[in-house]
C-alpha cells in the first residue's frame, strides 16, 4: 500500500481513539475540566504529562535542528530536560501543596493582590498562545506531506480535532487522551530510529548506534567522523564543532530551563493527582517517560543528516528517489539548479548551494530518505501528530483556565455559576484556537524556534515570581507585578524586534552580548528578578498571613 493509504488508517485510527477517549472521559463539573477531578493515577498522569512536554518542537524539530546545528543543537537537549528536573523539584510539589492548580491562582493569592492574578493571566495567555501556534504549525507540515493537502488545510483539520475533544473533556479528557498520544508518539519515534540503527551500525539501540561504526555499505568507519569528513567536504563547519557564541549557548540553555519551569501547561499537570506525594511520583515517571525521546533524538538527527548528504549531493536531479519531489510539491525542500548542470550542489558556501531544507522535515522525511517499509514513514506522521496535538490541548485548556476561571470567576464575575463558568471555559478554547491557528499559518519561524520564544517569555515572566513567591517571604505583591511586567516586555521588545522589525540584522553581530532571540529569556529572568528585588525594598514586607502561608508551603507533611 502507498503512504497516503497507510496514513489514512494510521490518522483515522488514531483519532478515533482519542475522540473516543474525550466522550467517555467528557467533563461534567469545573473540577473535571480544569483538574479532571484530581484523581488520576502517578504512572497516567506521568505519560500524559510527557506527551504534554514533548510536542511538535520535540518529535519533529529538535533533532531536525541538532542535525544541522550539529554540537550546538545540544542545548535544547539540556535546557528542556534541565529545566523539567528543576520543575519537578524546585517548584512543583510547593505548588501542589499550595493548592492552586493555575499560576494565576498561584501569583494572585500568594501576592494578595488582584492586580498580580491580572498580570499573570496576561502573561500565560501571551506565552501560550506563542508555544500552542508552533504545535499547529507542526501539525500543519504533517498533514500537507502525508495528506497532500496544503499546509493551511492541514492546520484546520488539526485544529477542528484538538477543538473537539478538548471542548468535550477538558483536562479529563485530555488526560487520558494524552495517554494514548504517548503511547503513539513513542512508538512512531523508536521504531524507525531502531530501523535504522540495525540498518546503517548493525546496533538495534538507536543510543549505541550513535557512537558505533558504520556497516561498509555506508562507507565504514565511526558515525561521527563520518558526518564531520561529509560536513567539511561540502563547505559546512563539522558536525561535533560548535559555532554558536559559548555565552549564546549558555543563555539558550539557561532561558529553556527556566521557562521549563514556568510553563502553565506543565504546572497544571501536578495538580491531577490526588496528593503531593503523587506528584513527586508522576514528576518521576515523566522524567523516565521523556528520557527515552530525548536520549534517542541526537541518534535520529545524526542518522538523518549522513542519509541525506549521501543520497542528495552531486546527485542528477532526474535520479533523485521519490520523497524528494513529494517533498518539492510541500515547498519544505528546494533545488534551484543555478549553474544549469541538472546535478544538485548541496554546499555550505551560499553562492554555490543549490538546495534549501526546511529543518522540520528532518524527522518526517528520515524514513523515507532510508527507505523503509511506507508503513514506518505513515507511522511516524501519526507519532508527529499526536505530540503537536497533545501540547496544543494542554495549551488551550490553558488559556480558557486563565479566561473562565482567573480573569471572570475570581476577578471579574465572581457570582457566576460553575455551569457559566464551563461555557466560558469552552468558548474560550473556540476563540483560541482560531487565534493559534491564524499563527500556525502565518508562523514567525520553525517550530522549535517558536517554541524556544514561548519558553524565555515564560522563563522572564513567570519564574522570578514563582520562585521568590515559594522561598522568599518578604517579597510583596509590587515587586512581583513590577518585575514580571519588566521582563515579560523587555523579552518580548528584544523578540519582535530581531525577528519582525529588523528580521535582517539578527545576527551575533547585532545581538547584544551575543545573546539570540532564543535565549534573550535568560536575561529577561534576570531583568525580572533585579526589578522585583529593588521594588519590593521601597514597600512593606507582606501581611502575616501571607508570610505565615509561604512558611507552611515549605514544611514537609
Amino acid at each position: 500500500m502507498s503512504v497516503q493509504i497507510w496514513t489514512y488508517i494510521f490518522v483515522v485510527l488514531s483519532f478515533g481513539l482519542y475522540i473516543g477517549i474525550a466522550i467517555r472521559s467528557r467533563a461534567g463539573s469545573t473540577n473535571d475540566f480544569y483538574v479532571a477531578g484530581g484523581g488520576v493515577h502517578p504512572l497516567a498522569n506521568g505519560m500524559a504529562t510527557a506527551a504534554d512536554w514533548m510536542s511538535a518542537a520535540s518529535f519533529i524539530s529538535m533533532a531536525g535542528l541538532i542535525s544541522f546545528l550539529g554540537r550546538d543543537g545540544a542545548f535544547y537537549l539540556m535546557g528542556w530536560t534541565g529545566g523539567y528536573v528543576l520543575l519537578a523539584l524546585l517548584l512543583a510539589p510547593y505548588l501542589r501543596k499550595f493548592g492552586k492548580f493555575t499560576v494565576p491562582d498561584f501569583i494572585g493569592d500568594r501576592y494578595y493582590s488582584n492586580s498580580a492574578r491580572l498580570v499573570a493571566i496576561f502573561c500565560a495567555i501571551s506565552v501560550s498562545f506563542v508555544y500552542v501556534c508552533g504545535q499547529m504549525q507542526g501539525a500543519g507540515i504533517v498533514f500537507s506531506r502525508f495528506l497532500e493537502v496544503d499546509i493551511t488545510t492541514g492546520v484546520i483539520i488539526g485544529m477542528t480535532i484538538v477543538f473537539f475533544y478538548a471542548v468535550m473533556g477538558g483536562m479529563k479528557g485530555i488526560t487520558y487522551t494524552q495517554v494514548a498520544q504517548y503511547c503513539v508518539l513513542i512508538f512512531a519515534y523508536l521504531v524507525p530510529a531502531i530501523f535504522i540503527s540495525l540498518m546503517m551500525t548493525g546496533n538495534p539501540i538507536p543510543q549505541l548506534g550513535f557512537g558505533s561504526e558504520l556497516t561498509p555499505e555506508y562507507g565504514g568507519g565511526y558515525l561521527l567522523d563520518r558526518l564531520d569528513n561529509l560536513s567539511l567536504d561540502l563547505g559546512f563547519a563539522a558536525y561535533t564543532e560548535g559555532l554558536r557564541p559559548t555565552q549564546d549557548v549558555f543563555f539558550i540553555t539557561a532561558a529553556l530551563m527556566f521557562g521549563t519551569a514556568g510553563l502553565p501547561h506543565v504546572i497544571i499537570r501536578f495538580f491531577t493527582v490526588p496528593s503531593v506525594r503523587d506528584a513527586r511520583k508522576s514528576a518521576a515517571y515523566a522524567l523516565v517517560f521523556i528520557a527515552i525521546l530525548y536520549t534517542t533524538a541526537p541518534a535520529v538527527a545524526a542518522f538523518a543528516k549522513t542519509n541525506l548528504l549521501n543520497t542528495v549531493n552531486n546527485a542528477t536531479y532526474e535520479d533523485l528517489p521519490g520523497w524528494f519531489s513529494t517533498w518539492e510539491t510541500t515547498q519544505l525542500i528546494a533545488f534551484d539548479d543555478l549553474n544549469a548542470d541538472g546535478v544538485v550542489q548541496y554546499s555550505g558556501d551560499p553562492a554555490v548551494n543549490e538546495l534549501t531544507v526546511n529543518r522540520d522535515i528532518m524527522v518526517l522525511a528520515n524514513p523515507e530518505i532510508a527507505g523503509l517499509p511506507n508503513w514506518v514513514v505513515a507511522l511516524v506522521a501519526a507519532g508527529a501528530l499526536a505530540a503537536a496535538l497533545s501540547t496544543a490541548a494542554g495549551l488551550l485548556l490553558v488559556i480558557s483556565t486563565a479566561v473562565s476561571h482567573d480573569l471572570l470567576k475570581r476577578s471579574l464575575m465572581p457570582g457566576i455559576t460553575e455551569k457559566q463558568e464551563l461555557l466560558y471555559a469552552r468558548l474560550s478554547i473556540f476563540v483560541a484556537i482560531l487565534i493559534a491557528g491564524y499563527f500556525g499559518i502565518n508562523p514567525p519561524g520553525f517550530v522549535a524556534e517558536v517554541v524556544a520564544f514561548a519558553f524565555g517569555l515564560a522563563a522572564a515572566s513567570f519564574f522570578p515570581a514563582i520562585v521568590l513567591g515559594i522561598f522568599y517571604r518578604r517579597m510583596n505583591r509590587q515587586g512581583a507585578i513590577s518585575g514580571m511586567l519588566a521582563g515579560f516586555f523587555f523579552t518580548a521588545a528584544y523578540i519582535v524586534y530581531f525577528k519582525f522589525i529588523s528580521p535582517d540584522t539578527s545576527n551575533a553581530e547585532h545581538w547584544w552580548f551575543g545573546i539570540s532571540p532564543e535565549g534573550i529569556g535568560t536575561l529577561g529572568t534576570f531583568v525580572n528578578t533585579v526589578v522585583a528585588l529593588t521594588v519590593n525594598r521601597f514597600y512593606p514586607a507582606p501581611p502575616k498571613a501571607v508570610q505565615d502561608m509561604v512558611e507552611e508551603i515549605r514544611l514537609p507533611g
